[in-house]
């Protein structure tokens, strides 16, 4: 009905109902931005905006629970507890009796991980790790008691000084000055046109290894990175993006940041999978200028017959949400960059007394 109208209205007739639109759209706005209430009533009756938003996080949840039952490659509860034992590990001053709260439910997790075959090597090493250190250092309690008698009878205690905190002064250390880190940053621009040159696997590999080192909230890493490394899927993937018309058919290799929501039980961390996954993407990208390689984040619109779109080419599940798309290649020489002019510190930085 829609498209028919357009087709039969003149112009005028057209820009006149968008005005009329808007204007009552501002007034509903108005009328039901004043409390929260009134805010759940306006995008349920007068807008679908957040419809995906809400399904997609319960459906995360439900996954969530799923995962602790069949545990695959990695567990978001045991990476999370891992992680909140190394804090209280580095605690100043540390407490004598700490994590009782969670060491029951964390071993328990651990167990139950360590008996998948498809637990990643490297995730059960650090959980085992961190247990060994947490159970050598932790005061006795009745609660931390049981949980280490059920660790130790179903494990071997780990060696010290392995996948486990560690002092700051053991950091590597920093091979590159402020100058050359700004010059990376310059280097680092949105390359758009790109030579018909295929991307190699294993650079893109060396690229998401660094990306991985990018801080995440609790180390849950709630994303992972769906390549396209062939230029006509590449441009497919890219054209269900908004603002990709007229240079989407030259991209070599698209990779698309997709968030998991079913790494969280409970709604208020929704957003973490765009903080995280932003985090890492900009690693990622700052990775690729040293391989050669140029990128361009692309901006992903939450608008739901894109989203069908584009999880219909990657195969994503509903509480998969795609953070942003990257394009990547070989930048051509000749090819032009916006200048992109960019806010000075005098505008960004607001002193707080």
């Amino acid at each position: 009905m829609k498209r028919l109208l357009i087709k039969l209205l003149p112009a005028s007739a057209i820009t006149g109902i968008k005005a009329w639109l808007a204007r009552i759209n501002v007034r509903l706005i108005r009328l039901f931005a004043s409390n929260g209430f009134l805010a759940s009533l306006y995008y349920t009756f007068f807008s679908r905006q957040f419809y995906r938003e809400h399904k997609a996080v319960l459906q995360g949840r439900l996954q969530y629970e799923k995962s602790l039952r069949a545990i695959g490659q990695s567990c978001v509860l045991l990476r999370r507890n891992i992680h909140r034992l190394e804090k209280g590990l580095i605690m100043q001053p540390r407490r004598d009796v700490f994590a009782e709260a969670y060491i029951g439910e964390t071993v328990s997790c651990y167990l139950d991980a360590i008996q998948s075959t498809e637990l990643c090597a490297e995730e059960r090493k650090w959980a085992t790790d961190v247990l060994s250190d947490y159970f050598r250092i932790a005061g006795a309690s009745k609660k931390i008691d049981a949980a280490r008698a059920r660790f130790e009878g179903h494990s071997n205690m780990a060696q010290p000084n392995q996948s486990v905190p560690y002092p700051h002064q053991a950091l590597p250390a920093c091979p590159v000055d402020y100058a050359e880190l700004l010059t990376l940053f310059k280097r680092r621009r949105s390359v758009r046109w790109y030579q018909p040159k295929a991307v190699p696997e294993e650079l893109i590999r060396q690229a998401v290894q660094a990306a991985t080192l990018a801080p995440s909230a609790c180390n849950r890493q709630p994303f992972e990175f769906y390549v396209v490394n062939e230029a006509e899927k590449a441009a497919g993937v890219a054209r269900c993006a908004m603002g990709t018309v007229g240079f989407a058919e030259n991209l070599q290799c698209v990779i698309a940041v997709v968030g998991d929501l079913s790494a969280y039980p409970a709604e208020r961390d929704r957003h973490v999978i765009y903080i995280d996954g932003a985090l890492a993407s900009m690693q990622l990208m700052l990775a690729c200028e040293t391989l050669g390689l140029s990128t361009c984040p692309i901006n992903w619109p939450d608008i739901e017959q894109r989203e069908q779109m584009l999880s219909k080419q990657l195969g994503l599940a509903y509480h998969q949400r795609t953070v942003m798309l990257l394009a990547v290649g070989y930048a051509q020489p000749e090819g032009g960059i916006p200048f992109s002019q960019k806010k000075t510190d005098q505008l960004l930085i607001k002193e707080v007394n």
